[in-house]
């Protein structure tokens, strides 16, 4: 069982205090908060055919998250947090526990989740705006109906002008942008964020974060994004999920309820923002030998 250090509790949180599969509902509010993704109990291990007893990847993980959270999950490298995502996805299926989302079980697939990924994995022979397009014309969505949504989250994304470009045209900013409108593009519920800013300088890696930020807020979409950035996690999240070293577990779990989730670069100049990274260095045990790479 997690806790959350009350001095790290810095403003009265707009989530319910508890989570559950059923809706819960905050105090002072009417309206039920649904969670929208739960991992019960869930262990993961990659053995060979035929092999018993493979060690795990992840082990007894149990946490939930609110429809319309931002959850960052943070560890060292090998703790089986890119594992998360994709037996969140349906990509993998637990060896012990279950995964919900929305409520129902993931066996497979899921349709209401998107994944965005370090690399933008544009393909280079299409334009920007038949990227946008692909996963709806994969979907047998109509051309005309494609080409309205694909104009709909370029011009939310910051590309409008460049529908006609290709890949190698556009900066590395500009192509994760457009990877971030295709992902938005399919119209998913959940997104799962594995390090997509990663590979960007910080002030391109800023400014997308704060386009992510206000996307999601606008949106009111939920997302689980894993981050090696600690001023990353504390500048987007409303909480963070502290995972330890392999079998991954949860450490901690920490809200951060200051304000301004949708203005990154404003919540990072907060006096508060210093403390929690401080601390998440600390859990991390950065800087000695154990450190997160």
């Amino acid at each position: 069982m997690t806790t959350t250090s009350p001095m790290y509790v810095i403003a009265e949180s707009d989530h319910a205090d508890e989570s559950t599969s059923e809706a819960v509902t905050p105090k002072g509010d009417v309206t039920p908060v649904r969670v929208e993704i739960e991992f019960r109990g869930v262990s993961k291990a990659f053995g060979r055919k035929g092999e018993k007893d493979a060690p795990a990847v992840v082990k007894d993980l149990t946490f939930s998250i609110r429809k319309g959270e931002v959850v960052s999950l943070i560890g060292p490298s090998g703790c089986g947090k890119s594992t998360l995502l994709n037996m969140g996805s349906g990509l993998y299926s637990p060896t012990t526990g279950t995964v919900m989302v929305a409520g129902q079980e993931v066996k497979g697939p899921v349709k209401r989740v998107a994944f965005m990924l370090q690399k933008d994995l544009l393909m280079p022979w299409r334009t920007i705006e038949k990227n946008v397009e692909v996963g709806m014309e994969i979907a047998g969505v109509p051309r005309a109906e494609r080409k309205a949504v694909a104009a709909e989250m370029l011009s939310k994304c910051h590309l409008s002008g460049f529908e006609k470009h290709y890949p190698f045209q556009l900066s590395g900013g500009m192509r994760q942008r457009a990877a971030l409108a295709r992902t938005l593009a399919m119209k998913p519920d959940v997104l799962f964020l594995d390090e997509p800013f990663s590979a960007l300088d910080a002030q391109t890696k800023m400014v997308l974060q704060q386009d992510l930020a206000q996307t999601l807020h606008r949106e009111k979409k939920t997302a689980l994004f894993i981050t090696h950035d600690l001023a990353e996690a504390v500048a987007l999240s409303d909480r963070i999920l502290v995972m330890s070293s392999r079998p991954g577990t949860i450490i901690e779990e920490i809200d951060v309820t200051l304000p301004m989730r949708n203005d990154p670069l404003e919540r990072r100049k907060l006096k508060e923002t210093g403390p929690l990274i401080g601390r998440l260095m600390e859990l991390l045990h950065v800087g000695k030998d154990n450190a997160m790479h």
